[in-house]
């Protein structure tokens, strides 16, 4: 046992895989065992493994640059480079780009910058922030209170309601209808409950709404056509910022260049990292409009500097390989590529529909979930973690790697170059790994 404290892991039980090396879609364990990587590490290795031209581009900048900050004036080429590529492609208007080094930084980045920004303009009160029960956006103290998840607050004390954290609904149509409420009449649910929200705690006090296009970590959640949309129609007529966080859903994911693309909407900030440099480096951004760049660069003005940054921020490796990823992107359309593959993807995980163990498949391009419930016809979910650990570990022994979230939601999330022929070999190897859970789960008398 070594002396790591592990992130997100039962900390009395460690080290249960060990990989040592990884190529294409594929990574190995330190006995030699393969497996396909089904989740692209952390939804994260769009580019899989070992992609030579991508660890050149690293190399090239090790030896022409290895670090430089951006404090106090400083600044260097391959991030100025890097920022105005991201402010091409984004749908932010005149959108400028604070760099850090994970999505939790970005979007705890975002919260101060919403706070500095409020002061700017003269609105010391429009600080809260409202995001969605079950959603994810990090574990930094501030990232942390955003995210909707128990497990991420059991124990922590983390300052929810000092920071304003409101909570607003979580658009799951299939575990939280009421009756036979139509998808419809759910998003006009959830949609007066948040104009009540805005009402009660009053617009002038509320500075964003935060959501990812679709849920990860909360069960790879697709809210309802339409839904986005017309809670961005509130939000602007309240005076209210939509922030998307694209850490997951960005650079191809659902099938267009951002989940924001795919759900119809024009976000005012955005978070990214994870896919934009197909986690060979860690980079991260933050994007805010250039209206609230423009205040938050008048008041610190006023103050001598704008007191916040880290000391990667803006790291040239690692912009150099975000630059590196998107050239690759780019030029081999992996994009488009990722809708062709991912309409296969979602058509192969439908097959499990009428699967008794299986309540929902859900999912949009090469991102999907496949949840498992101990009762098909009420959709009544397992009690406990049980069966969600036994198939993450049937998989594993199939020779897959996939990740069980919130309860019992079996995530795929592939690397964006994988084959067709690889799809298959996913979907075999858990259609292998299912198998063997529905019968541990009759022995175990868990499904009703």
């Amino acid at each position: 046992m070594s002396s790591i404290i592990y992130p997100v892991t039962n900390l009395a039980a460690i080290e249960q895989l060990n990989i040592v090396r990884g190529k294409g879609v594929y990574v190995f364990d330190d006995a030699g065992n393969q497996y396909l990587e089904g989740l692209s590490g952390l939804w994260c290795a769009a580019l899989g493994y070992g992609n030579e031209e991508l660890i050149a581009a690293i190399n090239s900048q090790l030896n022409t640059l290895s670090y430089s900050h951006l404090f106090g004036g400083r600044t260097h080429p391959v991030v100025m480079e890097l920022a105005d590529k991201l402010a091409a492609m984004v749908p932010v208007a005149d959108a400028k780009i604070f760099f850090s080094n994970s999505g939790s930084e970005a979007n705890d980045s975002q919260i101060k910058m919403l706070r500095y920004y409020s002061n700017a303009i003269g609105k010391p009160q429009k600080k809260k922030i409202i995001a969605l029960d079950r959603g994810y956006h990090g574990v930094t103290v501030a990232a942390a209170a955003l995210t909707g998840l128990p497990v991420m607050h059991s124990h922590f004390d983390l300052p929810v309601e000092a920071l304003g954290i409101l909570r607003a609904d979580c658009p799951h149509y299939y575990r939280s209808k009421v009756g036979d409420e139509s998808e419809d009449e759910f998003v006009s649910r959830l949609l007066k409950n948040l104009e009540k929200i805005i009402s009660e705690e009053g617009a002038d006090t509320i500075a964003a709404f935060v959501a990812e296009p679709i849920m990860g970590a909360g069960g790879v959640i697709v809210p309802p056509e339409g839904y986005l949309p017309k809670v961005q129609a509130l939000l602007r007529e309240n005076n209210i910022f939509l922030w998307m966080d694209e850490v997951i859903c960005g650079f191809g994911r659902t099938g267009n260049d951002f989940g924001s693309t795919t759900m119809g909407i024009k976000p005012d900030l955005m978070s990214l990292a994870k896919q934009l440099s197909s986690a060979y480096v860690p980079i991260s951004a933050a994007i805010v409009p250039g209206e609230m760049f423009e205040a938050m660069a008048e008041q610190s003005a006023d103050v001598g500097m704008f007191g916040h940054g880290y000391t990667y921020t803006g790291h040239p490796v690692a912009c150099a390989a975000a630059l590196k990823t998107l050239e690759i992107f780019e030029r081999d359309d992996l994009f488009s590529r990722a809708a062709k593959t991912g309409l296969q993807l979602q058509s192969r995980l439908q097959e499990y529909a009428g699967h008794e163990l299986v309540g929902e498949v859900r999912g949009k391009g090469l991102i999907g979930a496949i949840e498992l419930v101990a009762n098909k016809e009420t959709g009544q979910a397992f009690e406990d973690g049980r069966v969600g650990a036994f198939v993450q570990r049937a998989c594993q022994d199939a020779g897959l790697l996939l990740r069980v979230v919130s309860g019992s939601s079996v995530a795929f999330c592939p690397p964006l170059i994988i084959e067709e022929d690889q799809i298959d070999e996913m979907v075999e190897k858990f259609d292998q790994a299912l198998s063997a859970t529905l019968d541990y789960a009759k022995k175990e008398n868990l499904i009703q």
